[in-house]
């Protein structure tokens, strides 16, 4: 031990207070300083220098006093506290940039930090836990430019979409966002507007999208709209028709790939077994589902059904080898918007077929 280096804690302290703050919670961002009361050379009556000395042994750095291999169990617990110091720092540092305005929202009103750190959070545990969401064919979606990807539409609800979103930007290599094209009557409602635009929605128009897709973003469509997610439960997962084919006109004019998605599980979280057509004219919807809990059991009714979801991503239909002018060819938009709607349906009838139980 002749030759061992002493490194007082009181150097160690300072570094972490000069140490720059700034950043996101657990990433590269604001480094607390030590929890008073944590460590070893604390309430013990004895110095800094004598309690946190480091031994430099055969000159190697990083063995300490208790050896390699070890765990000082005071430096255990400083790791567990400084934890949750970072993350308090964090959320401290998101609400600074919340209340003084310094976070970007781009011109459709999509707020990228607030989606990440709180919107995606609130939704993961329905994720992840309630309808156990199983994500096939992520690699078909590249990991740059843009794509635009459709889907079947169902559940009475929309949150096929959500859980769609959830979906690319969890399993996604690269985390990529989703933005979805949504009905204008999703903008006319008072707080769910609000949290569309910031989750990155948009009105479902072709300019909106062809500019998204000029930005190289994801864009997620559902062409069966309204007609798809109100169907009775007795037309479950028989794809309703997918309009003009706007979607593939918008494709083409971008040189985007279509990337075919099928969702299983959602139709069965509200069985609609009734529509109560008159209600609905009398709040402005295009249907007001009755089900079997909903609205006999009032709210509680409103509780989806716990059933086990799959996502598969098809094998994206590449756009970019036809000419400028294929865009404005009626006969190959209604082509390429029958196969992409029967590669859609077959897939569903595969996952059905796979399917052990609506729950499991």
């Amino acid at each position: 031990m002749a030759d061992a280096k002493v490194i007082p804690f009181d150097d160690d302290r300072s570094r972490r207070r000069s140490a720059p703050r700034g950043g996101r919670p657990g990433g590269d961002g604001a480094v607390p300083l030590p929890a008073q009361g944590h460590g070893p050379a604390q309430g013990r009556g004895t110095s800094p220098d004598a309690s946190g000395a480091r031994a430099l042994h055969d000159g190697q750095e990083g063995h300490g006093a208790f050896g390699q291999g070890e765990e000082d169990p005071g430096r255990a617990g400083d790791g567990a506290a400084g934890g949750w110091e970072r993350r308090l720092a964090g959320g401290l540092a998101f609400l600074r940039r919340r209340v003084t305005g310094e976070y970007e929202v781009d011109d459709f009103g999509y707020d990228a930090e607030l989606t990440d750190e709180v919107l995606m959070a609130l939704l993961r545990p329905l994720y992840e836990k309630y309808f156990r969401v199983e994500v096939k064919g992520i690699e078909n979606i590249p990991a740059e430019g843009g794509a635009l990807i459709v889907a079947n539409h169902s559940g009475t609800v929309p949150l096929d979409a959500l859980m769609m979103q959830v979906a690319v930007h969890d399993t996604h290599p690269a985390g990529r966002h989703l933005r979805l094209l949504a009905a204008d009557l999703v903008f006319r409602l008072p707080v769910v507007n609000e949290i569309a635009r910031k989750l990155g929605h948009t009105l479902a128009c072709a300019e909106d999208a062809a500019e998204l897709l000029d930005r190289g973003e994801l864009v997620g469509v559902m062409p069966e709209g309204f007609k798809g997610i109100g169907k009775p439960f007795g037309e479950r997962y028989k794809l309703q028709r997918f309009g003009r084919g706007g979607f593939v006109s918008t494709a083409l004019r971008a040189r985007a790939p279509i990337v075919p998605c099928s969702v299983v599980g959602a139709e069965e979280i509200y069985p609609m077994i009734g529509n109560a057509r008159t209600v609905a004219r009398l709040l402005g919807l295009p249907y007001f589902p009755v089900t079997p809990t909903f609205p006999w059991l009032g709210p509680l009714g409103a509780l989806p059904l716990p059933t086990k979801w799959t996502i598969q991503f098809g094998q994206p239909i590449p756009t970019d080898g036809y000419a400028p002018e294929a865009a404005d060819d009626p006969m190959l938009m209604f082509n390429l918007t029958d196969q992409v709607r029967e590669e859609i349906q077959h897939t569903l009838y595969k996952l059905l077929v796979r399917r052990r139980s609506i729950f499991f």
